[in-house]
This record gives C-alpha cells, sequence and structure tokens, in this order.
C-alpha cells in the first residue's frame, strides 16, 4: 500500500471490471454477513436510480472471509482488518469501488442507532438469479441507513422507499 498525503493507493489494483452479478457472487460465496446498502439495494429493489460503487455493511467478524473472496478476484482493501475494525470502514477497489461499512452500529441526525446484529436479524433476502441471493436490510432499516448521509439522492431514495406498497420489501 502507498500512501500519499491522506490518500492510499494500493499497489496491485489494476482495474479488473466485474458485473453485478460476478460482485453478488463473490459476496455470497464469501459466507460473511454482510447487508448490501445505498443505491445498490434500491437498484434491486427495482428504483429507477444509477451509481457507480456498491456500498455495504459487514459483520465486523468477517472482514477477513470478505476480503479474502474479493482477493481472489483482484480487487483489493486499501486497509487491513484492524485498520478496518479502528475506522468502522474501508474500501475494496480495483475497476469498482466498494464501499464496505464494519462499525457494530451507526446513527443518524435524529440518533436513533441501528445496530448491525439487528439489522441482520430482521433481514430480507432477494432471488437475484437461480441460485443467487444477496441480503438487504428491512425496509426500515434500509431506510435508517440512507439518514446516515442525509445528501439530497439520500432524501430522494427515502421518499421512493417509502413510497412503496407495504409488504412489497
Amino acid at each position: 500500500m502507498i500512501t500519499n498525503g491522506n490518500a492510499c493507493y494500493n499497489s496491485k489494483v489494476e482495474s479488473a471490471e466485474f458485473s453485478d452479478i460476478e460482485f453478488y457472487r463473490l459476496v455470497q460465496n464469501s459466507r460473511a454477513r454482510v447487508l448490501l446498502i445505498g443505491r445498490r439495494a434500491l437498484i434491486a429493489m427495482g428504483a429507477p436510480v444509477m451509481t457507480t460503487d456498491y456500498d455495504v455493511w459487514l459483520h465486523i467478524d468477517d472482514i477477513e472471509i470478505f476480503n479474502r473472496a474479493f482477493e481472489a478476484h483482484d480487487h483489493f482493501a486499501n486497509r487491513t482488518a484492524e485498520e478496518a475494525r479502528a475506522r468502522g470502514r474501508y474500501v475494496i477497489e480495483n475497476g469498482e469501488r466498494v464501499d464496505v461499512i464494519v462499525a457494530r452500529s451507526a446513527s443518524g441526525p435524529d440518533g436513533a442507532t441501528l445496530s448491525f446484529d439487528d439489522a441482520w436479524a430482521r433481514r430480507k433476502s432477494l432471488e437475484l438469479a437461480h441460485g443467487l441471493r444477496i441480503d438487504l436490510p428491512c425496509l426500515d432499516d434500509l431506510v435508517a441507513t440512507k439518514t446516515w448521509g442525509m445528501r439530497e439522492k439520500d432524501i430522494a431514495d427515502i421518499q421512493w422507499l417509502r413510497s412503496r406498497p407495504k409488504g412489497s420489501e
């Protein structure tokens, strides 16, 4: 890893893009406890939005197994597992960017705290293709994760999520 000012660059990163299906297979095959959050979760639910990265919330104890699955396909973490645990987040990159949150819990501007364990217990599994599933937070928890940023696009995403009919998760 090379450090340049505040930025860290992994010298192994050379741009090895992968498709959504390949990404979801890596996540599933890692056997890590992972929740898809951010706009990719909305896209998986049918939202008419775009994004260029992946956002996941990973159980803090599963960093190593998650990273190994991606390293086998030339995607590398910009932090060690210990650094990620201390910071609560890190990035996996190489052509695609995966923002990984590893905090045990997070709070929105209203002070409401959501723990990973609670979100995991209420998760919804979405079938993307035959034999390929991804876990998402339940609707209320996904809304809570969108409040963490509260950017204009997060507010629009929250409105879209709240407009969904009951039971359409």
